[in-house]
């Protein structure tokens, strides 16, 4: 009997801090358009993701996945990094 996983969630953003040990802050940016005034909108979304290596640096661009909760704040890994900082 073969066991199915959920899908898993993925997002893309840049490294914001890796001053900590094992993790980073990704800052995923969305355009939304304003419900009563039509303007593009910013929005900033904040994730706490595990990198095992320590090989992310600011400015990265990453993709992380969803996982199990590894800390309070912590529960996204880093899959790849899709480009470096300049």
């Amino acid at each position: 009997m073969e066991d199915k996983r959920n899908l898993r969630k993925e997002r893309i953003g840049i490294v914001t801090s890796n001053k900590m040990q094992k993790s980073i802050v990704v800052a995923e940016v969305k355009k939304v358009k304003h419900p009563m005034y039509g303007k593009f909108v910013l929005k900033t979304k904040k994730y706490v993701a595990h990198d095992e290596k320590n090989d992310c640096n600011e400015g990265d661009t990453v993709k992380i996945m969803e996982t199990r909760p590894m800390s309070k704040t912590k529960c996204w890994r880093l899959v790849e990094i899709i480009e470096r900082a300049k």
